[in-house]
């Protein structure tokens, strides 16, 4: 394992703002291990390193509705820890007044490793990409000084914020950092994949997984890229594009036309709990993903010309090499984090 180590462990002694006790936390930086088979870090998190305290009031922050308008939508409300903290069975987001948004909940974890986020990438900053859906009028539909007004009125939060933070402060900034911080730790892993590259204890996969990696490898694996399961890149697929949601990708950010009708290639890793599939949610399984791309893949503007190598358009599969892709794909769940109760508030 390739360490990220503090040496220097933080003693603060704060005093709580709402009544006249003192009291002497050690916050102390929490133990980052980027594994052995995964790539570099994307994001810098030496700016926000997470310590115990930091976490703690990241994943409280994660779980509270108060961070949207009306208090009825928490990040955790999209992003759910049994589905790889997805919206499983929702094809589009819901969120404030029950508003439908226009995209499928992306899943949260190794979120450092990325440098882009949302599948148009909104945000480069594992600290900043929390006001997308916070200030999103069909998401949360809240401020920042507003939510911030809010947790200055609870007691609980003024001592978990002065126990976090040197400068004791409820502020939006410091909120922010909590949030990236307890996203940072938010880490998958240890799937059976993971231990079978590793050689690890069991780590075992069939000869039909097998046979699926191989195939993946030599089809999927330029744009699904490193044991991330993704190249962070921004990819037309050849979806045809919804008319209903005239969603234009990535180009809306950066207003570049080459850029209509790209979005993220999304990690794979946990993707057998992450239905329904695409940036839309216009998949409903794994074998319809893959029938697409070997059958339905649409010349459409900018598409990828990794879809443009074979006679046909895609990618081509016969069944049996689907099923092979599929149980290989399977071996990407990693229980360990889905069941990590690290990752889940409790009041």
């Amino acid at each position: 394992m390739k360490r990220i180590a503090f040496f220097l462990i933080l003693l603060s002694v704060f005093s709580c703002q709402n009544d006249d006790s003192n009291y002497t936390e050690i916050n102390q930086p929490l133990d980052f291990i980027v594994p052995a088979n995964f790539p570099e870090l994307a994001q810098d998190i030496s700016r926000n390193f997470p310590t115990q305290k930091g976490f703690e009031l990241g994943r409280k922050l994660f779980y509270d509705g108060r961070l949207s308008r009306d208090g009825t939508v928490s990040c955790s409300f999209c992003h759910e820890q049994s589905s790889a903290f997805t919206h499983h069975g929702h094809d589009f987001s819901h969120g404030i007044d029950d508003q439908a948004g226009i995209r499928n909940a992306p899943a949260v974890q190794n979120m450092a490793f990325q440098s882009e986020y949302f599948y148009d990438g909104a945000s480069n900053s594992i600290e900043m990409l929390s006001i997308v859906p916070i200030h999103n009028p069909v998401e949360m539909d809240e401020t920042l000084e507003t939510i911030v007004s809010k947790l200055r009125q609870d007691p609980v939060y003024v001592k978990l914020f002065a126990q976090a933070f040197e400068n004791k402060e409820v502020s939006s900034g410091n909120m922010l950092k909590a949030l990236g911080q307890f996203m940072t730790m938010m880490v998958s892993a240890n799937s059976r994949y993971d231990k079978f590259v590793r050689n690890e204890p069991r780590g075992t996969l069939s000869s039909q997984e097998l046979q699926g990696r191989a195939l993946f490898q030599s089809n999927c694996a330029t744009c699904h890229k490193t044991d991330l399961f993704t190249d962070n890149s921004f990819r037309n697929n050849g979806l045809q594009p919804n008319p209903n949601l005239n969603d234009l990708g990535r180009e809306i950010v950066t207003g570049f036309p080459q850029d209509r009708y790209k979005f993220k290639v999304p990690s794979l890793r946990n993707v057998d709990l992450t239905a329904p599939y695409m940036h839309d949610g216009r998949f409903g399984s794994l074998q319809s993903v893959l029938n697409f791309y070997s059958s339905g893949v649409q010349n459409t503007p900018n598409l990828d010309p990794q879809l443009q190598q074979h006679p046909t358009l895609g990618i081509p599969l016969n069944q049996t090499e689907k099923e092979a892709i599929i149980a290989f794909l399977k071996t990407l769940t990693d229980e360990e984090f889905i069941q990590n109760p690290l990752f889940y508030f409790r009041t």
